[in-house]
Order: C-alpha cells, then structure tokens, then sequence
C-alpha cells in the first residue's frame, strides 16, 4: 500500500509541516525503524492501536502495513489532510481524532476494541504525563505499550532502587506494569534531530492491577520531593504519629532514603496509607 504513498520528505513540505517545538515534535521519516517499532510491539491483523501525534505518518504507515487498525490522536490540524492521505491509501483503517491527548478519553475512543495496543512516538513535552494516565488506565484500556521517549526518561523509568535516576516515575511505571527497553535511537533519525538520543520502552500490564496508584504518587511525590532526607523526615506529612508503624509494615527503616526504597515497599505505604 505505501507504494501508492508519496516520501514523507515530500509530504512534509507539500502540506507544510515543518515540526513545531512548542508541541514537542520530532518527526521519525525512516520507514526501517518505524517498522522496527511496530514489531517490537508485536501488531498484526486482528489488533487496534492507539497512536499519539502521528503527524506526518510516518510510524502510523507501518502500523497499517501488519493489517491493523489505527486510531489517531492528533493535535496539529496541519497533519489532517496529510493523515487524511494515508487513511485513502489503507482501505479506512486509520480513524483520526483531532485533540489533545492529555484530554482524550482513550476507552470510549476504544470501545469494544479494548484493550488497545498503545504505539507511539510520544510528543517530549507531555510523555511522562501520558505514560501515568495510562499506568492509571491499566490492562482494561492496553495489552502492550510501545513508548518513544527521551532517552534519560526512558532511563528514569526503567532505573533499579539505589541508581541516580531512581525516582517516582521509576516506581509507579514499575508499580503498575513491567517496562523493559526495546532500543535506543540516534538523534540523527529524527528530523529535525532532538538534542538527545530516544529510546523505546515496552510496558506489559502487571498480572494484577495495583489498585492505589493515586496513594502511591502523594506519598513517593513526598519522599523523592525530599530524597536526601530520611523518611522519618520526609513522610512525617503524610502519615503523621502512623509513620513508624507503617515503615515497619512495609519493611522500611526509618533511616531509609527514598532511593533505597524498593518498589514492593513504596506499593506496601501506598496500600497502607489507603486502607487507614
């Protein structure tokens, strides 16, 4: 089918959609890579995906290529007519929605297709915000993820307790699902080319949903807001005169860092702190 479709340089150019930094966008033109995407989520014929900011086409092309169907969202009304194009040249299998993902209401554009297969080359500005409103979601809205992000994000997701990069985003991603990198990417395969390299990450749902997400945020939102501090110090605000007991339930020392604090120990305050 893609034969049918002109390059994407010259897409680009015809409906001019030179990337807009303001909306985070870093255009991936190499067909190569964006099929390599498609695989490492393994989507074939009987799946529906969710794309975000598909922009030109390039990644949503090869998604349609294995047979599937694709429901975009995107923001830019520059990319319709092009996106419009690529829906012509795949038999009606791309449905496009014109809005702000943040806002999306992702299960009632599913319907009865969830859970989706979520594949994106996600907008920078907005992928850690995306990624935890689908950890939210959980397997009831996804089966697999396969996320684009800056590589040092993708690194802050997949980082063990005790590293640097260690933080929230490291415990609720590894809370709610199991991340795993794919590969990375240079910059150079972008156009324009970020100034840092990406990496995809893959998320498999956890076998069963951690049903306290939002106590898990305010209360690793507390420890790394504070992470030099011991938690007798930093989570005093958040269980009060309960702290020891709840440190001692979940296993935790009072003179614990939130770094050293492993993923099942966050999940045993969160659970705490959300059955008092």
């Amino acid at each position: 089918m893609t034969r049918d479709l002109p390059p994407l340089r010259e897409v680009i150019e015809r409906h001019g959609l030179a990337a807009k930094k303001s909306l985070g966008q870093h255009f991936l033109l190499d067909l190569n890579m964006t099929r390599k995407i498609a695989r490492a989520a393994s989507v074939g014929g009987d799946d529906t995906v969710l794309e975000i900011g598909p922009g030109p086409g390039g990644l949503t092309r090869a998604l349609l290529e294995t047979g599937a169907q694709v429901i975009a969202i995107e923001r830019d009304n520059r990319c319709i007519e092009a996106l419009a194009e690529v829906d012509a040249a795949f038999d009606g299998r791309l449905i496009v929605h014109e809005a702000d993902a943040l806002g999306a209401d992702e299960a009632a554009l599913a319907g009865a297709a969830a859970p989706l297969k979520i594949v994106a080359n996600l907008p920078y500005n907005i992928s850690t915000e995306l990624l935890i409103k689908w950890l939210k979601a959980g397997p009831a809205l996804w089966s697999v993820m396969a996320l684009m992000f800056q590589k040092e994000v993708a690194d802050r997701v997949l980082a063990p307790p005790g590293s640097k990069t260690y933080g929230r985003l490291s415990v609720i991603a590894q809370a709610a699902s199991t991340p795993s990198r794919a590969f990375n990417l240079p910059a150079r395969a972008f156009t324009p080319p970020p100034k840092v390299d990406s990496t995809v990450v893959l998320f498999e749902p956890s076998a069963a949903a951690f049903a306290h997400l939002p106590a898990l945020e305010y209360v690793t939102q507390a420890a790394f807001s504070q992470r030099r501090k011991m938690v007798r110090t930093s989570l005093k605000p958040v269980f009060g005169e309960r702290l020891p007991t709840a440190l001692g339930a979940a296993g935790i020392k009072e003179t614990q860092r939130a770094e050293e604090i492993t993923v099942a120990q966050f999940k045993a305050l969160a659970t705490g702190l959300a059955g008092a």
